[in-house]
């Protein structure tokens, strides 16, 4: 039995990889410190975020760093290395969420160098790769592991310029740092890591059970270079008494040499800041009595899912993610639909889940229907991707809630938005991001219009609406305007300050768990 691909699965062409570079590569202002994990999902991501508050806090200039992140949840950048679009519009990059959150700690902008590549997940074992901001196809994992070394000098490029402009560099890595098996290929751990030479933290989650066995593990695993490249190690959502782990630990550091550095206690606030994967989906929801109920399907890879976050923070409001082999709930006002990575595979995994049905079944009650992104897409006519830039060539027929079509393009629009909306009169923040050209009679009654533009378009009973624009519901303005156009109730929450606040928070807390005098020294 055989669980690889096809025999037929052909790479794609090797793409020219013409990126500015800066030769010889500029000095390194401050030190730098790395933080890889012994698997997936042990929290790199948000510690560094946490760190990037706490130095910055004191005043040092701090910039995030990953060579290479995997998630359908991105951010635009401040920065793009592509050419200008066809209308002379600048176009910028898009980087990982998770990076997006660790500059926004850090008080600095978004840029592409933070996270030269990104992959956005399109099917079970391919991503489209982005490398600084631009998009170098589809590729199938076992092919992209052989692209990955003609990305290597763009990568320590990327990181180059980045530290050349920081005080102190805080480097995430991907995943498991002992994955043995793609040592070949690495350029996101401990390669990386040897490359530039950085320190690196070992971090490791006592949630889930097993850190002891994972830093052990981990040590077994490692090169004799690479276990002296280890300064030591921190565990991480540590919940109970310390005392009862604390043998854990001597083992530990009896084992591998490596110094303990202290325990990141369980952070309750997380919830509050935007997710980087969808993971976070798994989080159990909020129901109470008398609230605007929104279902969400949740749609084949889903992206930019932190949309939902302010509504979902509501009082008034109980969001609710439709799970597949689930039915969207008869007594919702609302189903929103979320972005997708890949609108016409989306609308076919949401036909044969019968979502389809249910969404039409709602709108004859009377039910409202939002789409963003590739949402929007799905509530037209027809989707049509001729070149093949999200899979097969072909199409796919729509919901046929707004009279428009959607035509997928391998141009991506890419803009932050600051601004108000002249038909509700309400301020408008957020983003856009997204391939594809919709035209169409139903183009004639927008959503909102920005800047004299229309965007979005709204049903004549005004019960069907979607558009572009992610992060629409963070402005507590057009939120509150939204919510009670519905017959919701608003609370009028700022939510862009609870993320202040939260991050505020998340550094106070390591502030008070770990020796962060220490952990600086250890930078280099």
């Amino acid at each position: 039995m055989t669980y690889d691909l096809p025999p037929d699965d052909a790479p794609p062409p090797m793409p020219d990889i013409d990126v500015p570079m800066l030769t010889p590569a500029p000095p390194r202002r401050g030190p730098a410190l790395m933080i890889q994990g012994t698997s997936s999902d042990v929290g790199k991501s948000l510690l560094v975020a946490g760190l990037c508050r706490a130095y910055a806090r004191r005043g040092l200039t701090v910039a995030p760093f990953k060579a290479q992140n995997m998630s359908n949840n991105a951010a635009v950048a401040a920065d793009g290395d592509l050419p200008p679009g066809p209308d002379g519009t600048v176009r910028r990059g898009e980087i990982g969420r998770a990076q997006a959150l660790q500059a926004r700690a850090a008080g600095r902008a978004p840029s592409i160098h933070m996270n030269p590549i990104l992959l956005k997940p399109q099917a079970m074992v391919g991503s489209q790769v982005v490398l600084r901001g631009r998009a170098l196809g589809n590729w199938p994992a076992r092919h992209y592991h052989k692209l990955k070394p003609a990305l290597m000098p763009a990568v320590i490029d990327s990181y180059n310029r980045t530290a050349a402009e920081a005080d102190l560099v805080l480097v995430e890595g991907a995943g498991a740092a002992t994955e043995t098996h793609l040592r070949r290929s690495d350029i996101a751990n401990m390669r990386f890591a040897e490359a530039v030479d950085l320190p690196v933290v070992l971090l490791t989650d006592n949630d889930r059970g097993g850190a002891l066995a994972a830093m052990v593990g981990s040590w077994l695993l490692h090169t004799e270079a690479e276990r002296d490249r280890i300064v030591g190690y921190l565990v991480n959502k540590f919940r109970g008494y310390f005392s009862l782990y604390e043998p854990a630990c001597r083992t530990i550091t009896e084992t591998t040499g490596w110094p303990f550095l202290g325990v990141a206690r369980w952070f309750d606030g997380a919830a509050l800041l935007p997710a980087e994967d969808a993971l976070a989906l798994e989080r159990p929801g909020r129901s109470e009595g008398g609230a605007l109920k929104v279902a969400v399907p949740q749609i084949d890879r889903v992206a930019n899912f932190d949309d939902l976050d302010p509504l979902s923070s509501e009082p008034g409001v109980d969001l609710i993610w439709v799970k597949p082999g689930q039915t969207i709930p008869a007594d919702a006002d609302v189903v929103l639909l979320p972005g997708s990575k890949t609108t016409r595979p989306a609308l076919e995994a949401l036909r044969r889940q019968g979502w389809d049905i249910d969404i039409l079944a709602h709108v004859r009650r009377g039910g409202r229907v939002v789409g963003i992104c590739a949402g929007y897409q799905m509530l037209g006519r027809m989707v049509r991707d001729p070149d093949g830039i999200e899979g097969a060539p072909g199409e796919t027929e729509g919901l046929g809630l707004l009279d428009l079509e959607t035509t997928i393009t391998d141009d991506k629009r890419l803009i932050e938005i600051d601004t108000v909306d002249t038909i509700s009169g309400a301020r408008i923040t957020g983003y856009e991001m997204h391939m594809g050209r919709t035209v169409g009679p139903g183009l004639a009654q927008p959503w909102l219009r920005l800047d004299g533009q229309d965007e979005g378009a709204v049903s004549a009973d005004g019960r069907v609406m979607g558009g572009y624009v992610h992060g629409l519901f963070g402005a507590a303005d057009y939120r509150d305007h939204w919510l009670t156009a519905l017959g919701g109730r608003a609370s009028g929450r700022d939510h862009e300050a609870q993320i202040e606040t939260t991050l505020d928070a998340l550094a106070d807390q390591l502030e008070t768990d770990m020796d962060l005098d220490a952990l600086l020294a250890l930078a280099r």
